[in-house]
């Protein structure tokens, strides 16, 4: 079996049977088009402010707009994660906020970024898809239970209430929101490798452009 096989294995025992099922039940919209992204398009990919994963100057940057009440995006989390953890010096994620599922969208994308001034990102981020499922039912979604899940893990909620009502933060979510209206983003995740869009979402798909990417990247 090759390095390939046993990657895209573990991805899949990973993801599981429950959110293989959230990632198909959620994502019943085609992907996007694999057209090329023009230069412009590409400026409005990655702005100075968006979280990145992993290191700054790795050759291959995977863009995911994300919305973390989104069940197709806590299914392909641990795929990431795991290209991140097979490549750590080659692949970072930069991640855009495209709040399209629910109610609770925009504040937990305020109350992560607020996590991110406090250094709790990632903490916050793992919590808010663990559970998921509590803040952002379909059939009961429970917002004010996303300040009592983030504070779990650490963050001064106090000072986080002040935080999420701040211009840059809402400036930084209405831009997000405006290139991603301007970028034709419909559904989440989309993913981006490099700039250049995947033939179509899926699992395999990803990595097989991950793979080219740092493949170029390595004989360049």
């Amino acid at each position: 079996m090759t390095r390939k096989s046993l990657l895209l294995v573990t991805l899949l025992l990973t993801l599981g049977v429950f959110a293989v099922g959230a990632w198909f039940v959620t994502r019943t919209a085609p992907a996007p088009e694999a057209s090329a992204v023009t230069s412009a398009q590409a400026d409005m990919m990655i702005r100075n402010y968006s979280p990145v994963l992993g290191p700054e100057d790795a050759p291959v940057t995977i863009i995911e707009f994300f919305d973390p009440s989104c069940e197709a995006c806590r299914a392909m989390h641990p795929v990431v994660k795991a290209i991140m953890a097979e490549y750590p010096e080659d692949v970072r994620v930069v991640l855009r906020y495209t709040p399209l599922h629910g109610e609770g969208s925009e504040l937990a994308i305020k109350v992560m970024e607020a996590a991110r001034l406090q250094g709790l990102f990632l903490p916050v981020m793992e919590a808010l898809l663990q559970h998921q499922a509590v803040w952002a039912s379909h059939d009961a979604p429970a917002a004010e239970r996303i300040m009592d899940i983030a504070g779990s893990v650490g963050l001064d909620v106090a000072l986080a209430r002040t935080q999420i009502q701040s211009p840059e933060i809402i400036g930084m979510l209405n831009m997000d929101k405006a290139d991603m209206q301007a970028l034709g983003i419909r559904q989440t995740p989309t993913f981006f490798v490099n700039f250049k869009p995947l033939p179509e979402f899926g699992v395999q798909q990803l990595l097989d452009l991950v793979q080219s990417e740092i493949e170029v990247a390595r004989a360049s």
